[in-house]
């Protein structure tokens, strides 16, 4: 069952929506999908960012600029798919960031330039996610990223 915030501090409705619309559009990327989930995966992607726009923090905004691009990526838009996976690579890879996010952080990566025809830096970002992929500890967190990505085509 849903679970709303009990308050009406908007923060907490943005942050909620922001959650739910992220959650729904990370389960399109790893589903195979109609063109009307398509629309659906782009509108729940770009709604959770501009909730976290509102009521979230710097980590938020990179998160869910790393899950625009891979929507934009599945799309097959390389050109916006890029340039925002470029956005969050350099902000994870110059912070402090656990080891599932700097897999994630390469997949999307490899599969926005990938979708942009850009084939070196596609098959540099997928050794990269491979070896950070067999370097996450937890086995929990390294399948979820191996869901993500086994949709990416193999160099």
């Amino acid at each position: 069952m849903l679970q709303l915030p009990a308050d009406t501090d908007p923060n907490n409705w943005h942050r909620h929506f922001a959650m739910e619309c992220n959650n729904r559009a990370w389960e399109l990327t790893t589903s195979t999908r109609t063109s009307e989930q398509d629309r659906e995966m782009l509108d729940t992607a770009h709604a959770s960012a501009w909730h976290w726009g509102i009521a979230g923090n710097e980590i938020n905004h990179m998160r869910a600029k790393m899950l625009l691009a891979e929507v934009h990526a599945c799309l097959g838009d390389g050109t916006l798919a890029l340039a925002y996976a470029q956005e969050m690579q350099a902000y994870f890879l110059d912070h402090d960031t656990p080891d599932w996010e700097i897999a994630f952080t390469h997949a999307i990566h490899a599969h926005a330039a990938l979708a942009a025809g850009e084939l070196e830096t596609y098959r540099e970002s997928y050794r990269s996610a491979e070896t950070a992929i067999l370097a996450i500890a937890e086995q929990e967190d390294r399948e979820i990223v191996w869901g993500t990505f086994n949709q990416i085509p193999r160099p």
